[in-house]
């Protein structure tokens, strides 16, 4: 990470900001300067920390309507605005679909759809009084790209994510600019129960034509970025981060590019 004043002064909530490609998005942002709030079920033990500067933190939980209305509302009694908000909370566990319940899917959506929908329509609430309006950037994920088998309603509401990112782009401007980042990769302290051990890890890595899995601190600088002036420009796109993207599966089961 590289030291900066892009966001000196301004407020940034980073739902889920504690861990993972959060906590990297938190840290970059820290690093930018920038006060930074993040939110969850419980308070870790560690709050992101840079330079001194460590994030703070607000108890919520997202499934609950009532929580996100009193995370916004308190957010805006301690720091009086909020410049950034970073809708990256989310995720599901791995279940095929001919095997999950209503209630499941239910839950699923809410976490990865619904209250990222929720939250921005609050954030913009704020935004929109404020003279700088604001940004929103909504993590997405690759598997609202492409087939995500074992993940099919995470990947629909990601695939939603993306349909709502253009929408309100164009909604709420030009006060308010609303992005997305879908990373595709990404090495968290959780990357062991997707991979397995180190040496699973390294197999999936080699499958990225970078050759590595990606860092939270690359989605984190590009969040920075695009929460910046220095995307003025940037509203309703979709920014991919995934080193290049996946080798096409014909190409192995071919004899296209094989040595004998």
């Amino acid at each position: 990470m590289v030291e900066s004043v892009l966001h000196k002064d301004k407020v940034v909530l980073v739902t889920g900001g504690a861990k993972g490609i959060g906590r990297g998005i938190s840290e970059c942002f820290l690093q930018a300067g920038a006060t930074v709030i993040v939110c969850g079920r419980e308070e870790p033990d560690d709050l992101p920390e840079i330079g001194g500067r460590r994030a703070e933190f607000i108890t919520a939980d997202l499934k609950d309507p009532e929580a996100v209305e009193q995370l916004m509302a308190e957010t805006r009694r301690l720091y009086g605005r909020l410049d950034v908000l970073i809708n990256n909370a989310g995720g599901s566990p791995f279940a095929m679909s001919a095997d999950t319940s209503h209630r499941y899917n239910d839950s699923i959506i809410r976490l990865n759809l619904l209250a990222p929908f929720q939250l921005a329509q609050l954030a913009n609430g704020m935004m929109q009084e404020q003279d700088n309006g604001g940004v929103i950037v909504f993590i997405a994920s690759v598997s609202g790209l492409r087939a995500s088998p074992g993940t099919a309603a995470y990947g629909a509401a990601k695939a939603g994510i993306l349909n709502l990112t253009k929408s309100l782009a164009v909604e709420w401007a030009p006060k308010v600019r609303v992005v997305a980042v879908s990373p595709g990769l990404i090495r968290t302290e959780q990357s062991h129960l997707h991979y397995g051990d180190e040496a699973g890890i390294a197999a999936v890595s080699a499958t990225v034509p970078l050759g590595r899995m990606g860092q939270p601190t690359d989605i984190g600088a590009a969040c920075v970025w695009l929460a910046s002036e220095n995307a003025a420009y940037a509203s309703g796109t979709n920014l991919v981060l995934d080193g290049g993207g996946e080798r096409p599966s014909f190409l192995d089961a071919s004899n296209v590019n094989k040595t004998t």
